[in-house]
């Protein structure tokens, strides 16, 4: 029998506000433990909540980039259940009346991911584990979050992928997170079920809690999908339940049996007011969107004529599109712009996290000006390569590195000359070529390049040599 997997996620997104959701304390990464957390975000008692503003309006942001629905009058809900790293015994978060509702996430297919909800909610301590003991650390307490809930309309892992990839791309892009899985910035819980294809009613669901890699996520599914399928064809019944992925062995194991909604007895949050949020200013948070990642790839293929294999390349990462259009801005060509910014500055950037960031000593203008010399012929692309590398490593100008005599390019007739000596050096390679063989030329290109130190305009020189072979 055939079974279909059916999935949907719950991602929890740290927001890159400088202050907690609810109190004044710092959400900076790392730190001592416990020396990031107050009387408020500890739950001690007499203490209370205050809302920090910027919560929502980041949470407006997400729910305006997925095309969600936002609710103009919301309110907290304590979500209760007793845990080591919630000191309060509860976690202010949202219920009934979430802040973002109905919205999607598209992906290349042109499958829509039904986005459920988005709400905002308090992160909980971390406990670490070690030497047989558990310690809290409550830095992490507090700090602001987003949950977006998708509708279980993921049917592989490998949609499941894309799908977290672009929301991970459209965070970054709107400015509301990092989305740093390796620091848990960026986490989800996975839910899967199966069910017999043709069936209309879904399978008993299981939950797998908090992945922090994407590539886990594609092999935990893929696990739990052959897992659920050999139980059911062994006569067995799945047990909803909430799993642990063990990404030594690649298997998923039972945390325990999965809590449904009323279990969590959810009330509205006594000490926090109702949030009513003008439509002025969900009109004035829209405005101030960038455009967004799949809108930018889609123009930068059909209007700028990019490449599409480079331009996906290039739009996974705001900072690197930033710069190469602010060279564009000043009148580089595009072509010759993105392909040193993929083949020569990318060779400088060893990492993901170094593409995220861009941080190269070589500006905007200065890549301009550069480009524009491959442009208009003073220089060719070999020459910029290697001149943009050196300009990466150095961070000196372009006046640095390229010199008068460099720009003023070469005399047709020393062209000329230099390509008549690399026909009468390359006897072999000019009878391959005539036999039919083209690429025995590139051997004539070398020699040109290698007697002009680059300088030759290739194009040009390609001219003159086969009309010197051919007649």
């Amino acid at each position: 029998m055939k079974y279909r997997l059916v999935s949907g996620l719950e991602t929890h997104v740290e927001l890159a506000t400088a202050t907690k959701i609810f109190c004044g304390c710092t959400t900076a990464f790392g730190g001592s433990p416990n020396t990031h957390c107050c009387p408020v975000c500890t739950g001690q008692p007499g203490a209370l909540p205050v809302l920090n503003k910027k919560v929502v309006e980041y949470a407006i942001r997400a729910g305006l980039a997925t095309h969600c629905t936002i609710n103009t009058t919301t309110h907290l809900d304590r979500k209760n259940y007793c845990y080591p790293d919630l000191p309060k015994a509860y976690q202010i978060s949202q219920f009934d009346k979430p802040l973002c509702e109905h919205g999607y996430v598209e992906l290349e297919s042109g499958k829509r991911i039904g986005i459920t909800r988005i709400h905002i909610e308090e992160d909980a301590g971390k406990l670490v584990h070690e030497s047989g003991f558990t310690y809290v650390d409550y830095n992490r307490g507090g700090v602001p979050l987003i949950e977006i809930v998708s509708e279980p309309d993921i049917s592989s892992p490998e949609e499941a992928k894309e799908y977290v990839e672009k929301l991970q791309l459209i965070m970054r892009y709107i400015g509301v997170s990092d989305c740093k899985m390796q620091e848990g910035s960026m986490r989800c819980d996975v839910n899967i079920s199966v069910m017999p294809e043709g069936a209309t009613e879904f399978g008993t669901r299981t939950e797998i809690k908090n992945m922090n890699s994407i590539s886990y996520i594609e092999k935990a599914m893929a696990y739990e999908y052959e897992r659920q399928i050999e139980v059911i064809e062994g006569g067995g019944k799945i047990v909803q339940a909430t799993l642990r992925y063990d990404e030594h062995t690649g298997e998923t194991s039972v945390m325990r049996t999965k809590e449904d909604a009323q279990d969590y007895r959810y009330f509205p949050e006594p000490d926090i007011l109702t949030v009513v949020i003008p439509e002025s200013k969900v009109e004035e948070i829209k405005n101030s969107l960038p455009e967004l990642p799949t809108d930018k790839l889609h123009r930068y293929i059909d209007e700028l004529k990019i490449n599409p294999a480079t331009a996906k390349l290039l739009y996974k990462y705001k900072r690197v599109c930033d710069f190469a259009e602010r060279a564009f801005a000043l009148g580089a060509g595009v072509k010759n712009t993105v392909n040193l910014i993929v083949g020569t500055l990318y060779s400088k950037l060893e990492t993901e996290e170094d593409k995220e960031k861009f941080v190269l000593p070589v500006s905007a203008d200065e890549m301009a000006a550069l480009v524009k010399l491959v442009d208009d012929g003073k220089i060719n692309i070999t020459l910029a390569q290697k001149t943009l590398s050196a300009m990466a490593e150095e961070g000196k100008p372009v006046s640095a590195y390229i010199k008068p005599e460099d720009i003023a390019g070469m005399d047709d007739g020393e062209l000329e000359s230099i390509c008549r000596q690399a026909v009468e050096a390359n006897a072999g390679a000019v009878a391959d070529f005539k036999a039919g063989k083209e690429k025995a030329i590139f051997a004539l290109y070398g020699f040109v390049k290698k007697a002009t130190q680059g300088k030759a305009d290739i194009k040009k020189a390609d001219e003159i040599i086969k009309k010197l072979i051919l007649g």
